[in-house]
């Protein structure tokens, strides 16, 4: 997976503008935590379950599940950068309001939740689509796997080995912030009432953690 891509440059053009506007500036930034899970490091994180998805570590697969990061000794700073790179795997239904869904991911920064939002995997076409809303908060009706980062990997379970059921997304939450300590909770409220294995039948793990602390004036 690519480090760098069109929507992080977009992001730190997007970040260089809202410094540099209305007599803002970017004084200092530290990365001060950043975790791919190559080394098996799951300190400070609760409920960790380690996988792997194309020959690389993963945290995850969840499905109802939430997973808690705590990022302690925080330099000084006024405002946090969050990166999450999710994998969504096999047959998420987005937006769909049934037996299959909607279904649901979510961030909270320090018990704040950042988004809400639904992914999906399904193929659209003119006659039928399952809409999603990330990038956006839910309700929004966007097409699947939009802002997607990479959309034709594979699937996990249900779909193991057919290209497109596996979509990597990089979620990035820039906040106001100066406590010492960062709490990152993520977690689902994925529905699938109609499968005997909702874990193979949709889930996510996450690929990548970045956490930055900024000092902006």
């Amino acid at each position: 997976m690519s480090k760098f891509s069109l929507r992080q440059a977009f992001f730190l053009i997007c970040l260089w503008v809202v410094c540099t506007s209305c007599e803002h500036s970017l004084l200092e930034e530290v990365l001060v935590y950043q975790n791919d899970f190559s080394a098996m490091d799951v300190t400070n994180i609760d409920n960790a379950q380690l996988d792997e998805f194309q020959g690389r570590p993963v945290l995850g697969p969840y499905n109802l599940a939430e997973v808690s990061i705590n990022v302690p000794n925080l330099p000084s700073h006024n405002t946090v950068r969050v990166s999450v790179d999710i994998l969504v795997h096999d047959s998420w239904d987005g937006n769909s309001d049934d037996v299959g869904g909607p279904d649901f991911w979510y961030m909270q920064l320090d018990g704040s939740e950042v988004i809400r939002t639904t992914f999906s995997n399904s193929p659209c076409n003119t006659l039928y689509c399952l809409y999603q809303s990330y990038p956006e908060n839910y309700p929004r009706f966007l097409e699947p796997k939009t802002a997607a980062e990479t959309t034709q990997l594979p699937g996990r379970c249900q779909y193991a080995d057919l290209p497109g059921w596996t979509t990597l997304y990089r979620v990035t939450k820039l906040i106001s912030h100066s406590r010492g300590q960062l709490n990152i909770l993520l977690g689902d409220e994925l529905k699938q009432t109609n499968t005997p294995n909702p874990l193979c039948d949709e889930s996510w793990s996450i690929a990548n953690i970045e956490v930055s602390t900024l000092i902006i004036k």
